[in-house]
């Protein structure tokens, strides 16, 4: 081994040498430690085995080197390949253990490409490598209806190809991460997401989706009383079967029975001025346009065409981010803001709407103008209800960490939920009696095609309790068939 005392072949097996010892401590503390931290799977299984080949790289280097400039002194004495003679004890024994370290080695590759590969397909991975890039995704994965499904299977499902397409979009990612070149927010939705029918309805499978599910939604007034209101509705889901291409409900949308293509004329696809149903089973079509922003000839053969899927509706099935609107009134309902505190919804949506530049910023001022305000103006309530008014404020700063990032720009406002139409524009994007056919059809506003009211109730008085006699708003507004929800419910007040 004369030829590796050169200075490439020791430096390389130094590098070699530290990186291999760092890899046995790294994936010693990954197997035996309860809490998994993500940059020890990433310098285990990514940057530290780099270092390792790259140490070997070098050290064989060394070694060819070295054998090179011998040769060239002492052509006669050095031998430009090495020869290999099995009849020498002294070859057969450096053979043996070449080819045992070789084997070793190569195992011990696989073993670790397969980690390194099942690591970056964790949860772990996609969330926290990219911190700060990725914190508000990843918060509200976390508290989400899917936060035991894995990242992959909704952004890249099974088969090579969708792995190797998310790989080499991931590498531009972390350059745009390290080079600072990402925007702010991360814009949504995601560009060449894999279809639907590929992922999510691996585990949501058309043909049983039937019927109708009731849902309770519960709101809480901005006066003193904090004013509980509930609405149940009967939610008319519907489904249909492939097989027989029938469809009925809001899953009538589901391309099981009917086809529905679109043109969006902004990013985030909530401006739809055209639409196209084609009914599967006889071929009809028939185009609708809305009569406010009609698209010219050359905007209809240019604007790109999308086939409507269940991302069109569910676009949040996973990254939520809450209107504080709700958000408190989620929190009032669970009992961890205290409701007998006066104006304390009113308060609340206060404090999480403001400005602020940082997260902790606005932690230390939702605390500091919450105190305030009763210590101001209801000095008894502050005096006798101290605790709870802690641990409400508590919980208005916890629901601000998971739904507002100021770091980011993320917030509700800029990620628009369209499942519904109460804070955003949602079905009323498609269902606003302004999309109209050649023929005279339209995109019914009706609410009844999708829900029922069952009952409302405001405080402890019954408001309807009759099926069919639809929704009643608590302040008399007139005739509600033209306004659509979110032209008054921001997620900020109302």
């Amino acid at each position: 081994m004369s030829l590796a005392r050169n200075p490439w072949s020791g430096a390389g097996l130094l590098i070699a040498s530290i990186a291999l010892a760092n890899i046995l401590f790294l994936v010693a503390a990954d197997l035996f430690t309860e809490r998994h931290n993500p940059y020890l799977g990433i310098f285990a299984y990514l940057v530290v085995p780099a270092f390792l080949v790259f140490g070997l790289f070098l050290f064989f280097l060394g070694i060819l080197l070295e054998r090179r400039r011998r040769h060239r002194h002492a052509p006669d004495v050095i031998a430009r390949y090495p020869r290999l003679d099995f009849n020498h004890p002294r070859t057969r024994t450096i053979f043996g253990i070449g080819v045992v370290a070789a084997f070793v080695f190569l195992v011990a590759t696989l073993l670790g490409s397969y980690q390194a590969y099942h690591y970056t397909d964790s949860d772990q991975f996609c969330g926290t490598t990219c911190h700060s890039v990725m914190h508000p995704e990843y918060t509200a994965y976390q508290q989400s209806p899917h936060a035991r499904v894995g990242c992959v299977q909704c952004h890249i499902g099974s088969g090579a190809t969708w792995y190797v397409k998310s790989k080499l979009s991931g590498a531009y990612q972390v350059y745009a991460m390290v080079a600072k070149k990402y925007p702010k927010p991360i814009p949504t939705p995601v560009a060449n997401l894999r279809p639907a029918q590929e992922t999510c309805e691996q585990c949501h499978w058309p043909a049983k989706f039937w019927g109708a599910q009731m849902k309770v939604f519960n709101h809480f007034g901005y006066d003193e009383a904090n004013t509980p209101r509930e609405t149940r509705m009967l939610i008319l889901t519907g489904g249909g079967s492939p097989t027989l291409g029938r469809a009925a409900g809001i899953h009538w949308h589901m391309n099981i029975g009917n086809e529905v293509t679109y043109i969006a004329t902004d990013a985030q696809r909530q401006k739809i001025p055209w639409v196209r149903m084609r009914d599967r089973r006889t071929g009809r079509v028939t185009e609708y346009a809305a009569k406010d922003v009609p698209l010219t000839q050359v905007q209809l053969s240019t604007l790109p065409r999308r086939v409507m899927d269940c991302v069109d509706c569910h676009n949040r099935p996973t990254h939520i981010y809450v209107p504080p609107d709700r958000s408190v009134d989620e929190q009032l309902v669970a009992g961890t803001i205290d409701r007998t505190l006066p104006y304390i919804k009113q308060k609340s949506v206060e404090v999480l709407t403001a400005s602020y530049a940082t997260t902790d910023e606005a932690l230390a001022a939702i605390a500091k103008n919450l105190d305030a305000y009763y210590r101001t103006d209801h000095a008894e309530v502050y005096a006798s209800k101290k605790a709870a008014l802690a641990r409400s404020i508590a919980a208005v700063q916890t629901t601000y960490r998971a739904t507002v990032f100021p770091e980011m720009k993320v917030d509700w406002r800029t990620h628009p939920d369209n499942r519904g139409h109460f804070y955003y524009s949602g079905c009323f994007r498609c269902h606003d009696n302004q999309h109209v056919s050649k023929d005279g059809k339209v995109i019914s506003k009706a609410c009844d095609l999708c829900h029922n009211v069952l009952s409302q109730k405001e405080g402890t008085t019954l408001m309807v309790q009759a099926p069919d006699a639809g929704f009643v708003h608590p302040v008399d507004l007139g005739d509600l068939s033209e306004v659509t929800c979110s032209e008054c419910h921001t997620g900020s007040g109302m």
